[in-house]
């Protein structure tokens, strides 16, 4: 039995050890958390339930990340 999975990080195949949070994810790719919005399996995933979200095989996670801007007119 293996250690380890694969879920899908906007799209693409990426590897996932059990017991893996949003939050530990977020973190090890360098994401700030007032930067993005986290959606998995089409359900957007609060901020408060980073932490205890557990990021399981076959899963489909999706990290919207926002840039400020505006106009300089």
């Amino acid at each position: 039995m293996s250690d380890s999975g694969l879920f899908y990080l906007n799209g693409e195949p990426y590897p996932v050890s059990p017991g893996k949070t949003v939050s530990a994810l977020l973190k090890d790719l360098g994401f700030s958390d007032r930067q993005v919005v986290v959606e998995l399996n089409l359900m957007i995933v609060q901020k408060e339930e980073w932490d205890k979200t557990e990021i399981k095989d076959a899963d489909r996670l999706e990290i919207i990340g926002f840039v400020g801007g505006g106009s300089s007119s």
